[in-house]
């Protein structure tokens, strides 16, 4: 009798069921079925987890995002300033348009405007590079000339010699950069610069 209740006896497995229903049938008989094995259990095979759909359709729908930003950065590589070819000729009077700004040392206030106002004057009508550039020149000069002035009123009141120096520097490294970028053919523009000239 004893062992007749501890040896448990295995249910008959009808043939027609499917494998699904053939586990939920071994668990039975402990009393509980685990959450975890009835979910896996009656998971179809067909179907793929959540997580890998998610991850097989991330591709797909990034891949054009990411042809598209190629594309435009491709765009605006072709369309920077220093692959637009410009001859040898227009980007040395651009580079001279620039550095005629030195001028002003040796005509103070007025030298570093004049010089390269009728460089640009001269050869504005040659090519749209050295009108470009020596716009950008004037305007620099003209803007570096009122910051002078404004520097030699302020000593006034203490604040003026920093100014005056800060400003020196600023003219003669932005001056000396846009004279290498226009030689090589770039479209450089001037930081604090008020475009009078346009």
């Amino acid at each position: 009798m004893e062992n007749n209740e501890q040896t448990p006896i295995p249910a008959e497995k009808p043939e027609s069921q499917t494998p699904a229903e053939e586990k939920v049938i071994e668990v039975q008989p402990e009393g509980q079925i685990p959450v975890a094995e009835k979910v896996s259990a009656e998971k179809p095979e067909g179907q793929a987890p959540v997580a890998e759909q998610v991850s097989a359709e991330k591709p797909e729908s990034e891949a054009p995002v990411e042809q598209e930003v190629c594309s435009e950065k491709a765009g605006t590589v072709n369309e920077s300033p220093g692959s637009k070819e410009v001859n040898k000729d227009a980007r040395m009077w651009a580079m001279i348009c620039h550095l005629a700004g030195l001028a002003g040392i040796i005509l103070p206030a007025s030298g570093n405007i004049v010089a390269p106002l009728i460089i640009w004057q001269i050869k504005k009508d040659n090519n749209p590079f050295i009108d470009e550039q020596g716009k950008e020149a004037v305007n620099f000069q003209i803007s570096m000339s009122i910051y002078f002035i404004a520097s030699v009123i302020l000593t006034f009141i203490c604040v003026g010699v920093p100014l005056i120096i800060a400003t020196i520097i600023v003219f003669f490294v932005f001056l000396l950069i846009a004279a290498v970028k226009a030689n090589n053919g770039y479209h450089y523009r001037y930081p604090l610069t008020m475009r009078f000239i346009k």
